[in-house]
């Protein structure tokens, strides 16, 4: 049996492992057009900072691939023949497989401004190894950068600028600070704190123009307010999409929506042919999860599908944990109708717990450390707000948070 697998992401590595340690005398083949070995991509930041080499960014020691006899080929996959069973590299190379998983992950969205075709240097994303390396290449002490985008990966990217010692503007398109994951109470706290470390955070403004020399170097934006912001970087962060523009030039192309479509076994509509991770849509819903910890589940799923398992995939209760510089992040479930808010005076601490019908949906919890599993049995096991508050500091990770003052009485309705 030959297992190829599209992709050295956490999806990717996460299956292969899992089919050598099923198939022990199965050749398994690894194939990345990024870099020769796994790497944690949610650590890139910390390399930009210099808190860790690359090599650091490497969970598994490198002598292990050769000793889980997993082949690595650093190259590109530019055609699939499902009825050959046959993909196709960069080089020219053709290789025959009997079972293929394409894990190949998400690539940054881009800006659709004018001025955004003649940037050739200084525009930079924050996702993949290259672009760290252009991301170190255009960081100026002292410089201007514009970051634009209103997530995760764009705070990351401005604490990395602000650390190397650049004068950062914020572009946020929004009336407050990512809006699809924080209300307004905690965006006006997360950006207070932004400009304690000054970052000038610039609400409902985003780039409209980008202006380049002749030479393709970027050196201003204009702004939708019409302030022209002369840069020597602009980062884009707004987004990443499924990576499956390639497959468009493929001989025998999976049936693609806004990823790669999947049923519960994370087969595709090709005969021998499975996915996994951030590229892939679940048919049945229509979801993409692009998040570290559903990529390894999906893929650890998608190796034992592979093998014959009886796979019927649920997507979990979701949950995410991350910082805004010095603000600790932790987000599970989702958000209800109703929601009860505590900010702690004086800290920048603060919680919500939200609800349906009487039954917790979700938790968005900031400036201290919690334990998710407590959060996710609670909205399993539809308890009540009342419950869960009576309850809260069981999940607490944070010495300081039981110790607070926090001074408040829940009630439903309340704030």
């Amino acid at each position: 049996m030959h297992f190829v697998v599209i992709g050295n992401g956490v999806a990717g590595i996460t299956a292969a492992l899992t089919l050598r340690e099923r198939e022990s005398a199965a050749k398994i083949t690894l194939i990345s057009g990024e870099s020769d070995y796994f790497f944690s991509r949610t650590a890139l930041m910390y390399a930009f900072m210099d808190r860790m080499t690359l090599r650091d960014l490497e969970p598994l020691e490198r002598k292990s691939y050769d000793a889980q006899r997993i082949d690595r080929v650093r190259d590109r996959v530019t055609d699939i023949d499902a009825s050959a069973k046959m993909i196709t590299l960069q080089s020219g190379q053709t290789m025959q497989y009997d079972a293929l998983l394409l894990a190949t992950g998400s690539s940054p969205n881009q800006l659709n401004v004018p001025g955004v075709n003649a940037a050739k240097q200084g525009m930079v994303n924050f996702v993949t190894l290259q672009d760290l390396e252009q991301c170190e290449k255009h960081t100026r002490l002292g410089g201007n950068a514009v970051v634009v985008g209103g997530g995760l990966i764009g705070i990351e990217l401005l604490e990395c600028l602000v650390h190397h010692g650049m004068k950062v503007d914020f572009m946020v398109r929004d009336p407050w600070y990512w809006p699809a994951a924080l209300n307004k109470e905690e965006a006006a706290m997360v950006t207070e704190h932004m400009r304690h470390h000054d970052v000038n955070v610039l609400l409902e403004e985003s780039v409209v123009e980008i202006k380049s020399n002749n030479s393709g170097k970027v050196e201003a934006v204009i702004g939708s307010s019409g302030k022209r912001y002369d840069v020597e970087l602009l980062g884009v962060a707004v987004g990443v999409h499924p990576s499956i523009e390639w497959l468009a030039a493929t001989k025998t192309a999976p049936k693609v929506n806004r990823g790669i479509l999947v049923d519960s076994a994370f087969r595709t509509s090709l005969p021998h042919v499975w996915a996994a991770g951030d590229c892939v849509e679940l048919a049945s819903t229509g979801l993409v999860e692009q998040i570290w910890y559903s990529a390894k589940r999906q893929g650890e799923l998608a190796a034992k599908s592979i093998l014959g398992d009886a796979i019927d995939y649920r997507p979990p209760i979701f949950y995410n944990s991350s910082k805004f510089f010095d603000i600790e992040f932790t987000t599970t479930g989702k958000l209800g109708a109703e929601s009860f808010y505590h900010r702690v005076a004086g800290k920048e601490i603060s919680i919500r717990v939200s609800w349906e019908n009487s039954a917790v949906t979700g938790f968005n919890m900031l400036g201290s450390r919690w334990n998710h599993e407590f959060f996710e049995r609670w909205i399993t096991e539809r308890r009540t707000p009342e419950y869960v508050m009576k309850h809260l500091l069981e999940a607490q990770f944070d010495g300081e948070f039981g110790t607070l003052p926090l001074n408040f009485n829940f009630q439903r309705g309340s704030k």
